[in-house]
């Protein structure tokens, strides 16, 4: 097999024959079935601090997955390489795992009838034709004017550039092969602010499929000052039990948890708190929660899952009820349910949204904990026990009064989704989640 050379929409050709060759390596091999994923990315990273340049990064990577299986058993085996004696030695590897692995009466691909027919054009591949120069020249913006926005701003702790570019085919032996290229740009900006012997840290960022409809850099380095400022003088508040809105861009991590407690692998593990809970309410009747795997250009569109499937619009929340898990083919098996095409996460979940920003939600909530930042990993999924250390502002006749730090906020998700009374307007829109500031009924909120 050749070399790849370049990557873009170009290339998918050369790439889907290549995982058709290798598909035909597996069976001569004696392979009983075969999928293969095949990768080709490359991007430039430019990150500065303090007015001068830290990193110019320039990568490229490629990469072949390859699971054969024999039977009921499975082995799995990757490779950087394209050369045919490479693959043919992957596949031997592959093949070798398989032979010693045990029965796994879920194994095996997806059936041949659930595969994708039709791959819409998503509109993903967007290349930013930018000189390392040009993007240098941003960040280098992006950080002044965050200088220039505070002279409580002291310090830099980076500001990055990154444009990325890549391929992807996944094909497997029932003859299906599919493939997009796609571009993802973004431009970060960390700083630190220094007021009465404290210092507090901040940051703001965008991403986007097309780099020139990034946020302009002065505005991104801005709202990173103006963050960071506005944290200096921060201090804990004593434990109480209060309402908690939490910021846009933290409220997707809820839902997160949520995806987390209803994929399969948790759930056929048993390490759920939502095991059994099909067809519960599991959060107010005004609150649904679908996912929309085919918007152009956004960040977590898909057309096919890591099966093969055919992704489609669905609800996994409807008024309140948990109507779906989210299963890939394996998991289904082990559930003895269908897939939902959802191998490899969830592409562009959307929350229910009323029509208030978060300053109405603030004067919605009176008197309680904005949340703008989130620390630790202290979920236990078993349970749904809920506890993380936290930073925001403390809000008393719906109106911001001052900075805090170091509390923390704990709930069990159960109660924290039931109690949720409202979402607010003020989309988060750069990642898979697409949800506003979320307020909940009540928290315990330990401090001093």
């Amino acid at each position: 097999m050749s070399a790849i050379e370049g990557v873009g929409p170009q290339v998918l050709p050369q790439l889907q024959e290549q995982v058709e060759q290798i598909i035909a390596e597996a069976r001569r091999q004696g392979a009983s079935a075969c999928e293969v994923s095949v990768s080709v990315d490359q991007g430039l990273t430019t990150s500065v601090r303090e007015g001068e340049v830290e990193t110019v990064e320039f990568n490229r990577d490629q990469g072949f997955g390859i699971t054969l299986y024999l039977g009921q058993r499975k082995g799995s085996a990757s490779t950087s390489a394209t050369g045919a004696a490479a693959i043919r030695e992957t596949v031997g590897a592959a093949l070798a795992i398989a032979k010693h692995t045990s029965e796994d009466e879920c194994a095996g691909l997806a059936d041949s009838a659930l595969m994708a027919r039709e791959l819409p054009d998503l509109d993903l591949w967007h290349p930013w034709d930018i000189a390392p120069e040009h993007a240098i020249e941003l960040a280098l913006e992006c950080e002044a004017a965050a200088f220039a926005a505070d002279t409580r701003i002291t310090k830099a702790d980076g500001t990055s550039l990154n444009t990325y570019q890549g391929c992807r085919v996944y094909g497997n032996s029932h003859g299906f092969i599919g493939g997009y290229a796609s571009t993802r740009h973004s431009l970060s900006c960390v700083m630190i602010g220094g007021s009465d012997a404290q210092m507090q840290r901040d940051y703001w960022y965008d991403v986007n499929r097309i780099g020139e409809r990034l946020s302009d850099p002065r505005q991104i380095g801005r709202l990173a000052a103006e963050r960071t400022v506005r944290r200096l003088g921060a201090r804990p508040v004593p434990t109480c039990e209060v309402p908690v809105l939490f910021s846009a861009e933290l409220a997707g991590g809820l839902f997160s948890h949520l995806l987390a407690a209803i994929s399969g692998g948790n759930l056929y593990r048993k390490s759920s708190f939502l095991e059994g809970s099909l067809g519960q309410t599991l959060f107010p009747t005004w609150l649904s929660i679908d996912e929309r795997p085919h918007i152009p250009r956004a960040l977590a569109s898909a057309s096919f899952d890591s099966d093969g499937l055919a992704t489609y619009a669905k609800h996994f929340v409807e008024q309140g009820v948990l109507t779906s898990y989210l299963l890939g083919t394996y998991s289904g098996r082990k559930l003895n349910m269908p897939s939902t095409a959802n191998a490899g996460g969830v592409h562009n979940l959307f929350i229910t949204h009323g029509d208030e920003d978060q300053a109405a939600l603030l004067k919605r909530m009176g008197r309680g904990l904005l949340v703008t930042e989130l620390m630790g990993q202290g979920l236990n999924l078993v349970t749904g026990d809920y506890s993380r250390g936290a930073a925001g502002f403390w809000v008393e006749n719906g109106e911001i009064q001052f900075p805090v730090q170091e509390v923390t906020i704990a709930g069990n998700l159960r109660d924290m989704f039931q109690q949720i009374v409202a979402v607010g307007s003020d989309l988060e829109q750069r990642g898979n989640i697409q949800v506003g500031s979320v307020l909940i009924e009540r928290m315990m909120v330990a401090g001093s």
